[in-house]
């Protein structure tokens, strides 16, 4: 089951949105860290393709955990990443770059990913770009 959690994410960090997309359901649920839930692939697809835009990141230390007879997984990394373009309701980006840990918990459906909910300390990733003296 892990095996398409790490396929995810090596799509993730090859920046590869239909490699990304082919390890979800067609009605997978996105939980994101700040925001509603998404519901779908279409929806996914969207997002990334927000993020990308907006964020180069790769993740790093990464460790999968896993439930196997619950269908869960659960991942923890480092977001090592450039902020490339503003983010509506956030600091401007002048190409800052930031280093975040993050968890990421997945439900997994007949081999696939059919929710994803993604964790990490907003605050402190404002306090990184913001140049805070506390980051």
């Amino acid at each position: 089951m892990p095996a398409v959690v790490k396929t995810y994410f090596d799509a993730f960090n090859a920046k590869d949105i239909p490699g990304m997309l082919a390890c979800l359901t067609d009605d997978v649920a996105h939980h994101v860290n700040e925001g509603t839930v998404r519901e779908g692939k279409e929806a996914f697809e969207e997002f990334c393709a927000h993020m990308s835009r907006c964020y180069d990141e790769t993740l790093t230390d990464m460790v999968i955990l896993e439930a196997r007879d619950q269908g869960r997984a659960a991942a923890e990394y480092v977001v090592n990443g450039t902020y490339l373009a503003t983010d509506a309701g956030l600091p401007e980006a002048q190409g800052q770059t930031y280093r975040l840990s993050a968890g990421s918990f997945f439900d997994i459906t007949d081999g696939k990913i059919s929710r994803v909910t993604t964790r990490y300390n907003l605050s402190d990733w404002i306090a990184q770009v913001s140049g805070a003296d506390d980051a």
